[in-house]
């Protein structure tokens, strides 16, 4: 960890005296882009929850949404905790801050979607699913594992396979509902959380790479056999997880691709060679445009979207997005 104590005085954080420009650039970036849940008017989503959403359907938007909580308790509660740890200077440090306190907001946003959507009886069956789900719980736990136990460069890794690749799968479904213009307003809520964990991925990820072209020929090797292990294992328990959440609505075939295609993401913010074959044209098209469609592009540098304003959202209604066919 950083060390704030330098001849007895306490070392106050200078944000004019820059160690790497990516720190600066990352934390304008969070800052510029923050929102909370409170200011999506979820309630105006009641329509279609009610009256547009089979019971199949809304079961596994409330499941996926119970497993994205959990990942991101996990995230906010012990995968950032650990990675200060290893911060290399103040400033990376308070942007690990700011991604923790972000990922706290996205676990409640889940919080605020059911609160909005469900009766008491139906949220705590979510969370009971979520406890216990063992393909959810076995990978909260493979990730925990690495960032309880493993190298600073290790927890890089599981960080960045969190956030690009096993959050994915509970993404695809507002995704999907989106691009049939259904629930635009929790959709406004999962891109506004995408866009988040864009920037946290593609951060995290220059990080490890800093350290990984520091390490020998022979070092790079064996983290790299080992990062792949971890990757296909997480993947085997992924198609598990993905059968018990879409075997029923028959979207299992279409939400692999779209994990495949996020783990590479996942390996290229790494720097590293893709696993998989499957490209963005292999993705549901209208599941592809929900992401083009953010609030805004969820590349590293692009700007604040107009669609969240703090203090004065209006409700997303069908004609504010050009739906893929």
């Amino acid at each position: 960890m950083v060390q704030h104590l330098k001849d007895n005085s306490y070392t106050a954080i200078n944000w004019n005296n820059i160690e790497d420009e990516l720190d600066k650039a990352t934390w304008e970036k969070l800052t510029q882009q923050f929102w909370l849940d409170t200011r999506i008017p979820i309630s105006n989503d009641l329509r279609h929850w009610r009256g547009n959403m089979t019971p199949q359907e809304q079961k596994t938007m409330n499941l996926v949404f119970g497993g994205l909580t959990t990942l991101d308790t996990l995230q906010s509660q012990d995968g950032l905790a650990q990675l200060k740890f290893d911060a290399l200077n103040q400033k990376e440090e308070a942007v690990l801050n700011n991604i923790q306190f972000m990922e706290s907001i996205h676990a409640k946003s889940y919080s605020s979607i059911f609160e909005t959507l469900n009766e008491k009886s139906e949220i705590e069956a979510i969370f009971e699913w979520a406890d216990n789900n063992e393909f959810l719980q076995y990978k909260a736990n493979r990730i925990n594992d690495v960032y309880q136990t493993g190298t600073p460069l290790q927890k890089k890794v599981a960080s960045v396979f969190l956030e690009t690749f096993l959050f994915y799968s509970g993404f695809y479904t507002p995704l999907y509902f989106l691009g049939h213009n259904k629930m635009l307003n929790v959709a406004e809520i999962i891109k506004l959380i995408i866009r988040d964990e864009s920037v946290h991925g593609t951060y995290i990820g220059y990080k490890f790479q800093i350290g990984f072209n520091q390490l020998s020929e022979a070092e790079q090797a064996e983290l790299q056999a080992w990062m792949y292990d971890l990757l296909y294992d997480l993947y085997e328990n992924e198609e598990n997880y993905t059968h018990d959440l879409y075997d029923d609505l028959g979207w299992y075939d279409q939400v692999m691709t779209f994990l495949r295609y996020n783990a590479n993401k996942a390996l290229m913010n790494l720097g590293q060679e893709p696993m998989f074959p499957d490209g963005a044209e292999d993705v549901n098209p209208v599941v592809m445009n929900g992401l083009s469609t953010s609030t805004a592009n969820h590349d590293f540098f692009s700007g604040v979207g107009n669609g969240y304003l703090l203090g004065a959202v209006e409700a997303m209604e069908e004609d504010d997005y050009t739906i893929g066919q």
